[in-house]
């Protein structure tokens, strides 16, 4: 039994070696295919493998819906690998991490744009393969951020005012970010965990621009978040709109789409365009410089740009869009909202965030130390 068995284990190895042999030879010295030895499995695998399309995304929580995404897949075949995050600090991070070169489409906002683009992150957009481009806005293109859009394509954009709730504040007597000061709010204030816009609002309260690069203007915004800190009841980025409809709090900053679905819930919430100029913010589509699947990202992002489905992500989300064509395909009421639609009047004063260059790292260090006050 033990010689039937060695001689079948022989006869199995020598097998197996002149196949082996026979598909060395057939590839290194014939140039034959792999699969010519494998007919009936590999070039199934193959194609199989072949078939398998995708485009690696990296965006904002609650800013596609998931409805949206399928459709693409089912229109263009194109599987879509879906991942979040929560700040443009930690989406800067992973890209720079090894697994950050597997992403094919990112949306950051726009002063972080510059700093992927002068990192080496960010490849050039070529704008003939985007032919639903010509929908957009032409007020938010070509910005200083990204000049010519040469490297960035705007998604959706809005602005930071306050939100209050009328059955605690009166709505008339909060009319600037310096009005969070009042001492009757203490201990009711939800403040965004945002480093730029707790800074742009702390800045426009004092007088100066949301982009300063002067350090004692810099110093005065964050003597303001200090004296503010102590009244701040819930700091957090995630959880401004749950905050405002539970109660817990009953004022705070907030981004206009996060507020039109917190009214949805609290017919009390009021919103206000603080006299000083909101906060005016655009989030992009990129296409990483170690993009893998390239025509695919190019793909999305024209899906994206599309009317009719840039008009389903703004009634989902309730965020504006720089989509002309879309705004018309909304309801009326949606269409005539000037907190999703604002106009000249709501962005009086208004300013865009933009990068602050090398003064990055002053406003880090002021935000690590207010943050760190107890």
């Amino acid at each position: 039994m033990n010689r039937i068995f060695a001689f079948s284990a022989a006869v199995l190895i020598f097998f197996v070696l002149l196949v082996g042999g026979l598909l060395f030879l057939g590839v290194f010295f014939f140039g034959l295919p792999a699969g010519t030895f494998f007919a009936g499995a590999q070039p199934a695998f193959a194609a199989q493998k072949k078939a398998v399309k995708q485009v690696v995304v990296y965006n904002w929580s609650e800013y596609i819906p998931q409805d949206v995404l399928g459709d693409f897949t089912k229109e263009t075949g194109i599987r879509v690998a879906y991942s979040t995050f929560e700040s443009n600090e930690a989406m800067f991070a992973a890209m720079r991490l090894p697994h950050g070169a597997s992403y094919d489409v990112v949306v950051p906002s726009a002063y972080f744009v510059e700093q992927m683009r002068d990192g080496g992150l960010l490849q050039p957009i070529d704008h003939e393969r985007l032919p639903n481009l010509k929908n957009l806005d032409p007020t938010l293109l070509d910005q200083s951020y990204d000049p010519g859009n040469a490297y960035s394509i705007p998604y959706m954009w809005g602005v930071v005012g306050l939100a209050c709730n009328s059955k605690y504040v009166a709505p008339e007597n909060l009319r600037k970010w310096a009005d969070l000061l009042r001492p009757e709010y203490a201990g009711r204030i939800v403040l965004t965990d945002d480093l730029r816009d707790a800074f742009g609002l702390a800045l426009r309260a004092k007088g100066h621009s949301i982009n300063s690069r002067n350090e004692d203007e810099i110093k005065a915004a964050y003597a303001f978040l200090a004296e503010l800190k102590p009244s701040v009841r819930v700091f957090d980025v995630t959880a401004v709109k749950q905050a405002l409809i539970s109660e817990e709090v009953w004022l705070g900053p907030i981004w206009n789409g996060d507020f039109l679905v917190a009214k949805e819930e609290n017919a009390a919430l009021v919103y206000v365009f603080p006299e000083e100029g909101p906060l005016l913010w655009v989030d992009n589509f990129v296409i990483p410089s170690a993009a893998k699947n390239v025509d695919n990202a190019y793909t999305f992002i024209n899906y994206l740009l599309r009317p009719d489905i840039a008009a389903r992500c703004v009634q989902a989300y309730k965020y504006s869009t720089p989509n002309l064509e879309a705004v018309q395909l909304l309801p009326k009421d949606m269409r005539e909202n000037s907190i999703l639609v604002p106009g000249p009047e709501e962005l009086k004063n208004a300013e865009m965030t933009q990068g602050v260059g090398n003064m990055l790292r002053v406003y880090e260090q002021h935000w690590d130390a207010m943050k760190a006050l107890q």
